[in-house]
């Protein structure tokens, strides 16, 4: 919304859904083209959401996929930093159950060693959330490199 009203995009479809305010209405955009392009970013922010991206909203140490929150495997306490190397996804559960002990002494290993994602990395992972829903808009912009059904 932000960028339609900076007019930095071209609506290209809208949703059935209209934003409201006294003076104005505007149906939602759900796909929208740059008017100048803008180089992706080469390393991903590292933000809450694509930690929860790249280990696939699932619990590094369960594989629940409810209540996530983040933990540091080496607790900060201990020198553990708030990076990419060190953050994996956890429910409040496995969170709670290490604390602030090493991997090794709560005998609990994070399924996949923490690491900085590439983009692809994340849009290969974006590709199957939310389960299941795309919205109709999408289909004529979206997997242009899958394969083609004969």
């Amino acid at each position: 919304m932000k960028a339609v009203f900076l007019d930095r995009v071209n609506i290209v479809s809208e949703y059935e859904n209209a934003v409201r305010s006294p003076s104005f209405e505007m149906r939602l955009p759900s796909v929208v083209s740059l008017k100048e392009y803008v180089r992706p970013s080469r390393h991903p922010a590292f933000t809450r959401f694509n930690v929860f991206l790249r280990d696939r909203f699932s619990c590094q140490y369960c594989g629940s996929r409810e209540d996530l929150t983040f933990d540091h495997v080496i607790p900060r306490s201990r020198g553990g930093q708030t990076t990419w190397d060190n953050v994996v996804a956890a429910c409040s559960p496995c969170n709670l159950r290490k604390g602030n002990k090493m991997p090794k002494d709560a005998d609990m290993h994070p399924f996949q060693r923490p690491f900085a994602p590439s983009v692809n990395d994340l849009q290969r992972n974006g590709r199957a959330f939310p389960p299941n829903y795309l919205h109709e808009s999408w289909m004529d912009y979206l997997y242009w490199d899958t394969e083609l059904e004969p």
